[in-house]
């Protein structure tokens, strides 16, 4: 098959790319997808309207290389059934459905329209579009609360907002609308029954166009942080043989009804009771796709491209087998303490990805230097492991994600790692709701344990022992001519928050505090970031971020960073005489949680504002987020103007 083609993906674009300074010099060194490429077109600058989204620009690449097919990939102009008629009119192969299916499944309300008559089951709901924000809380009261209000041409979670009364139904309209129409160009809404507690179950299908259709069995999307997915599964521990044949089916029946030809994902929300019920049809490939390639041992890519080219599938329903388990974990540029995620930019100052853990892949579309920019989704990567069974590649995760080095932006390693050790998720006991129950006041980390947090602060005075040892021994060879001083016994003082604790560290590694030993053994490179540690026996990867002249050191422990300090007995005594730093009243003002563009300023100076009330909205990654007053207070002064960009910590407004 001799298919030259433009790779258009959502974050991994092989073949167009971006303007950038000094272009081939600098952005061919720091994206991959450049460097992976056989040729580059430059496609317009960083906003998404100028570039990804521009049509002419895409398709000005395509007759300047002269591919004969595009790989929309998972975002953009993926289900945008203009762009598969542009390129139909230019003779050009869309890999992926023809416009007739991007059209009926792109749009919520005629799909589930479809899915109705295709006898699918659905979710109880108003199947019209809803205009006005009054009309919508008419709507809900008519379904009853709580409900969902979505973007009719949405998906990846955009657009999204669960309303438990009339207040919330108004602002969702208003947020959604927004949302919509920023992301889609499409600010159509409708309403739905929302199913409390349930799971996010998709069965990913596959089609020719000679009729064939089949299911891959299913993959389990529950773990979710603003309608997001964060971590996913194949199979789910949920379904059984019986409920995992009747979701394929219908995702089947429904494939059909519209003629479908590729690969596309059918998502549906699953109870308790394990009825289920159809929820949206992605007509693109899925982000977590590989998953189901690990279990069944297909290449999704390859046979989308084999189905544009009119080939047949070349496997039937009984072919399709479930060999083992696999899990994905978006690894996002987030702050997990806020929010479960609000976006985080930056330049990947140091970046090592764990290729050489076995059955672990990374696709990723950045490297070392890359920058991460308000502009796009934050995600780094999809981590992917596999295993014989799901204990095997949770295992094998937890080691992937603590060797995972990602210094320059804040990631949501801590929360990943948490999610996949914590009891109810190993247990399979999760549900959408899982975020929200296990950490109803919010993600705070690891909490360390007793046995946990001597690890750890004997782990951190091993490490300022040998970076002493190591300044020593380069002190005499390049400062003094004589011979060091030999050492066998140290006494130090650590702390960890408001917590002091003296230990006692011998040469072998004995490490003594509080009445208890740890020991701790490991060939200590000081310039490595991976510290690959044996602690009582037990084999641990730290990472040290950073160690300062004051005796700080930011050890990432268990996935969750820890700023542990360590002194020497005498300077410990002599900080204690050290003045306190004030910490800032944040009560009188508000600054932005993340990086993003200010939308909407809703007081201005001489307002009175009520606790809870909204004084602006911020749009980061394409999610609009709105800030509110902590107190009831007078506006003092307003710092942002719509249209303006904030970074992380910027002042915006200040009360009285």
């Amino acid at each position: 098959m001799n298919f030259a083609f433009i790779f258009h993906f959502f974050c991994f674009i092989i073949l167009v790319t971006l303007k950038h300074i000094n272009w081939n010099k600098t952005l061919n060194q720091k994206w991959v997808h450049v460097k992976m490429a056989d040729e580059a077109v430059c496609v317009g600058s960083a906003p998404t309207s100028k570039s990804y989204l521009n049509m002419d620009a895409i398709m000005d690449a395509i007759r300047v290389t002269g591919a004969q097919a595009v790989h929309p990939g998972y975002g953009f102009l993926s289900e945008n059934k203009e762009f598969a008629k542009r390129l139909a009119a230019e003779g050009v192969a869309f890999i992926g459905p023809d416009t007739h299916a991007i059209q009926a499944m792109g749009d919520k309300i005629e799909s589930k329209l479809i899915a109705k008559a295709a006898k699918v089951n659905t979710i109880p709901g108003f199947d019209g579009v809803v205009k006005t924000a009054e009309e919508a809380v008419k709507i809900a009261q008519e379904i009853g609360y709580p409900v969902m209000i979505k973007a009719s041409a949405g998906g990846g979670g955009k657009g999204m907002r669960i309303a438990w009364n009339d207040e919330e139904t108004r602002e969702g309209f208003r947020f959604s609308s927004q949302e919509a129409a920023s992301s889609f160009g499409d600010d159509r809404l409708l309403i739905e029954k929302y199913i409390d507690n349930p799971r996010h179950i998709e069965i990913q299908v596959l089609a020719d166009k000679h009729g064939n259709a089949l299911w891959l069995n299913e993959r389990e999307c529950s773990i979710q942080r603003r309608n997001q997915k964060v971590v996913e599964e194949a199979p789910s521990t949920f379904l059984d043989p019986v409920t995992r044949r009747a979701m394929g089916e219908q995702a089947v029946q429904l494939a059909k009804a519209v003629q479908y030809s590729s690969a596309g994902t059918v998502e549906f929300l699953v109870d308790s009771k394990k009825n289920f019920y159809f929820l949206e049809m992605n007509t693109r490939l899925q982000v977590e796709h590989p998953i189901t390639e690990c279990i069944t041992g297909l290449d999704l890519v390859e046979q989308m491209i084999r189905v544009a080219k009119g080939y047949q599938l070349q496997h039937t329903q009984d072919d399709i087998p479930i060999n083992g388990w696999a899990i994905e974990c978006r690894v996002y540029a987030e702050d997990p303490y806020k929010s479960f995620g609000l976006p985080s930019i930056g330049r990947l100052s140091q970046y090592q990805e764990p290729l050489d853990l076995d059955k672990v892949r990374v696709d990723s579309g950045i490297q070392e230097g890359s920058d991460i920019s308000i502009y796009y989704d934050p995600m780094i990567s999809k981590l992917i492991t596999y295993g014989a069974t799901r204990a095997e590649a949770l295992g094998r995760m937890e080691d992937a994600l603590d060797n995972y080095v990602i210094r320059g932006v804040t990631h949501n390693i801590p929360l990943l790692r948490e999610i996949i050790t914590h009891p109810r998720f190993v247990s399979g006991h999760i549900s959408t709701n899982f975020l929200p129950e296990v950490y109803p006041d919010g993600f705070k980390g690891h909490q360390l344990e007793a046995d946990a947090k001597r690890e750890l602060l004997a782990s951190a005075a091993v490490l300022y022992i040998a970076a002493e040892l190591r300044s020593a021994k380069q002190f005499v060879l390049f400062r003094v001519a004589s011979t060091p001083v030999e050492c066998s016994h140290w006494e130090l003082c650590v702390e960890l928050g408001e917590e002091r604790q003296d230990v006692e560290i011998s040469k072998s590694g004995t490490v003594e505090m509080d009445g208890a030993k740890v020991e701790v053994w490991g060939a200590l490179n000081l310039a490595s970031p991976l510290l690959p540690l044996t602690i009582n026996g037990t084999q641990r990867m730290l990472q040290c971020l950073s160690r300062d002249a004051a005796g700080v050191i930011v050890l990432q422990y268990l996935g969750t960073l820890f700023k542990v300090r360590v002194l020497s007995k005498l300077a410990a005594e002599l900080n204690s005489y050290m003045p306190e730093k004030v910490s800032e009243d944040t009560s009188s003002i508000l600054r932005s949680p993340m990086p993003g563009t200010v939308v909407a300023v809703s007081v201005k100076p001489g307002d009175t504002v009520a606790e809870g009330q909204e004084i602006c909205v911020i749009e980061a990654m394409k999610m609009q987020n709105s800030l509110t007053a902590v107190k009831q207070a007078k506006v003092k002064s307003v710092h942002c103007k719509p249209g303006e960009t904030v970074g992380e910590g910027d002042l915006l407004v200040e009360l009285e």
